[in-house]
């Protein structure tokens, strides 16, 4: 197929696709869907070889967000019944991160619902960022926490923190279609303060939320072009009680072919699958692996995950192995960028048919069974899953 041959090649080469051709990729058919994974694969060995890094998502506050984002069950007016409460202690916040250290997380994600931190804020969660890293040797410390205010950055930064994650979500053009409380240029300018404060980027997208081809195509090109060190590709998980809760449009082959599209455009980049993976890819997700080279151990902020085990033995039964955290992510090239260092190895470094725009139409065998509220592990007396 010459569009697989033509988007491998640029993916050595840490070439731009076209529009066009990444279009093509989520027009491509079911019968050739094995195709497009085998070369994206490619792809994604290149860069990251077998390896998966696991994260590890730590709820510090849920629930109760002034934000209207349609697609959140801890909105401004969400109905769902996920579990609410406010900051956690710093040494609760280290114990859950404990648990999935010890399921081989290497990155530990912490995550508070709102608009964005009070200084206060930042001064509580520096405070567990320094306790997490002084009970996790070695372990890296991403933050979750909303628009982030002049200054705020460098003091995450100056406590540690190694990434800071605020994702896109969706198209600038659809942006407004999904959240009202702020726009898509506040998610911008905040990814921008994490980089420029020294913290690596982490941004990301969410499919499934009616969105045409050239909407994902717009957001992930936008991603390329803000260049974050990892991009968290999510399927909508349709919250009873949220204004998405309808929208059930995805397969696992569709979900095969947006992830693919996101290795060809961001070839070097650490592509995490992160939630609704357990309720769209369902027994598909091995195949996931394949594209992605980084995944979420356990639960997330506010529904349950595969169980932790599960996620350990999927990875080793696909001929995949757990990244350790003596292992650097990122290639060589990414590593000088950011002034890290590296030990992973490095490659020697016709346009497709575009793709209509179109909605996909919602399925009537939606796997409502599998959305399952969070129930243990931050907030709670029960122990997390890893």
């Amino acid at each position: 197929m010459d569009l697989l041959n033509t988007l491998v090649d640029k993916g050595l080469r840490r070439e731009v696709p076209t529009r066009d051709e990444a279009l093509a990729v989520l027009a491509t058919s079911d019968d050739e869907l094995l195709d497009v994974v085998a070369a994206a694969g490619k792809v994604r060995r290149t860069w990251f070889g077998r390896r998966v890094k696991l994260n590890y998502l730590v709820n510090l506050k849920s629930g109760l967000c002034p934000e209207d984002c349609s697609y959140c069950s801890q909105r401004l007016g969400s109905k769902a019944e996920i579990l609410k409460y406010t900051w956690i202690k710093p040494d609760d916040a280290s114990k859950a991160a404990a648990a999935g250290v010890a399921g081989g997380a290497k990155r530990v994600c912490l995550v508070a619902s709102g608009r964005g931190p009070t200084d206060k804020d930042v001064d509580r969660v520096s405070e567990t960022i320094a306790t997490i890293k002084e009970q996790n040797e070695g372990i890296e410390v991403c933050a979750c926490l909303g628009l982030l205010n002049d200054g705020q950055a460098e003091r995450l930064r100056a406590a540690g923190a190694d990434a800071y994650n605020h994702n896109l979500n969706t198209s600038e053009a659809t942006y407004g279609g999904i959240c009202t409380t702020h726009d898509f240029s506040d998610r911008v300018d905040t990814v921008q303060q994490a980089q420029a404060a020294g913290m690596s980027a982490c941004s990301g997208l969410i499919a499934g939320m009616g969105e045409t081809d050239a909407d994902l195509v717009d957001v992930v090109f936008a991603l390329r072009e803000l260049d974050p060190d990892s991009v968290p590709v999510n399927f909508l998980i349709p919250f009873e009680g949220t204004p998405l809760a309808k929208e059930w449009n995805l397969t696992p082959q569709r979900c095969l072919r947006i992830l693919a599209m996101v290795r060809f455009v961001c070839p070097d980049v650490e592509v995490r699958l992160a939630g609704g993976r357990e309720v769209h890819l369902r027994s598909l997700q091995p195949l996931a692996l394949h594209l992605v080279n980084s995944i979420f151990l356990g639960d997330y902020l506010t529904s349950e995950g595969q169980a932790g085990k599960d996620d350990l033995a999927m990875i080793a039964d696909a001929g995949f192995e757990v990244e350790g955290t003596d292992t650097t992510t990122l290639p060589a090239h990414r590593r000088d960028a950011a002034d890290t260092t590296d030990t992973t190895d490095t490659a020697d470094a016709e346009p497709g048919t575009a793709a209509e725009a179109v909605v996909p139409a919602p399925s009537e065998d939606a796997r409502r069974d599998l959305v399952a509220v969070r129930r243990r592990g931050a907030g709670t007396d029960l122990p997390p899953n890893a």
